[in-house]
């Protein structure tokens, strides 16, 4: 039997809901009359959201490669064009923002090879924006897509304002196939996509601003075949 909740949760997963619950038993046992009831309803819903958040849902991968599928739930917040040195001189960048209701499982976007993993500690800015991915925490995952252009790619994972701890189980030389999850971002924070812009590969952007999308799902960038 499959259990929808993230194992990228531990230990947060078995330890917060626990402390809410043994919370819970003892404004209980305290003799307060009814007015437990205004202590345990806020403490309920608290609950409910802290599994909520660890939600693993199943999803259906198509398995088109000449797709590259988003890897993180959220709400497009920016598409730009940017300098970086690992895709060469200029890549694309697609930003989504997580809000603490998001699933925030991280999935490949395609079916790929992991070259490198940088972590970066930082500040603890509001995700929302685009110059948190330059001054927060994250963790850049270089990848190679091992299908036709064989481009490389890069998934920034970021910590925002709340969140404090990245989970990256990727490993360098490792092949996840297109929609695996390879980590999560605990507790609202932001994830981008970068793609080279000189590679010769020719594609359109299949997003705009505002749009919400689902990890390993929704199409961010269509190849040209």
């Amino acid at each position: 039997m499959r259990v929808p909740l993230t194992k990228y949760g531990l230990p947060q997963l078995v330890l917060l809901p626990a402390a809410v619950l043994a919370l819970m038993v003892l404004l209980f046992l305290c003799p307060l009359g009814n007015g437990r009831l205004f202590g345990e309803i806020p403490l309920f819903f608290i609950f409910i959201w802290m599994l909520w958040f660890f939600r693993d849902p199943e999803r259906t991968i198509t398995g088109d490669e000449t797709v590259l599928y988003s890897p993180a739930d959220g709400t497009i917040t920016d598409i730009s064009g940017v300098e970086t040195g690992d895709l060469g001189e200029k890549a694309l960048r697609i930003g989504m923002f997580l809000s603490i209701f998001s699933v925030h499982l991280n999935r490949a976007p395609c079916t790929v090879q992991i070259e490198s993993i940088t972590y970066k500690k930082g500040a603890f800015k509001n995700a929302m924006s685009s110059e948190s991915g330059r001054i927060n925490e994250s963790n850049d995952i270089l990848m190679k897509r091992l299908s036709h252009p064989f481009d490389k790619l890069m998934v920034r994972q970021i910590s925002g304002a709340i969140a404090r701890h990245i989970v990256c189980a990727a490993k360098i030389g490792e092949t996840y196939k297109q929609g695996e999850p390879f980590g999560m971002i605990k507790f609202g924070s932001r994830t981008e996509l970068y793609l080279p812009v000189n590679s010769g590969a020719q594609y359109e952007v299949a997003v705009k601003i505002g749009d919400k999308v689902h990890a390993g799902v929704s199409p961010l960038v269509r190849y040209r075949v």
